[in-house]
């Protein structure tokens, strides 16, 4: 890979601590969610934080798709739903729920945009094989058939998207 850009942040205290950048740009005050045994306060927590850089980065792959296929994305909004729980194996994991509200799209298009945008997106290509990711248009889940015609490399046994086992050729 080229690199074409690099980020650094700096954590102390952990998820009850605060983060910043090291350009100064971003800082941010880190709480516990009460769900996850914390008090709650009014800090943000890591699952926002990747809840808003996932969803900005597939937004912003989509609009480039869109604007190449010449498809009208402007009012456009992608909400990202990230959850987190025990694996099963000593761990915690994350799945994640993208949804697409563009209404001045057709409900093909807009599916379309979707299986493109995540074959594109770098968060999407991060968590492939790791995070389960489900893809909606306007609440409703891509559908499997829409899933085996994915032409983005999704090539791992499971695809992630839907939870069911097929191979993709």
């Amino acid at each position: 890979m080229k690199v074409l850009y690099t980020t650094e942040a700096v954590v102390e205290g952990g998820r009850a601590g605060h983060g910043r950048t090291s350009d100064g740009r971003f800082a941010v005050e880190l709480s516990v969610p009460k769900e996850l045994g914390g008090e709650g306060g009014p800090g943000t927590n890591p699952e926002q934080l990747f809840a808003v850089g996932y969803a900005a980065c597939f937004h912003s792959g989509l609009l480039s798709v869109a604007r190449g296929r010449k498809l009208d994305a402007s009012d456009s909004t992608v909400t990202a739903h990230v959850a987190i729980g025990p694996t099963g194996r000593s761990g915690f994991g994350l799945a994640v729920a993208l949804d697409l509200h563009a209404p001045n799209l057709s409900r093909v298009d807009a599916e379309d945009l979707m299986r493109r945008a995540h074959a594109l997106c770098p968060y999407s290509n991060a968590t492939r094989g790791n995070v389960d990711v489900t893809l909606r248009v306007d609440g409703t889940q891509l559908g499997e058939s829409d899933l085996t015609k994915n032409k983005g490399g999704n090539n791992h046994e499971q695809d992630r998207t839907s939870g069911a086992s097929h191979t993709q050729g």
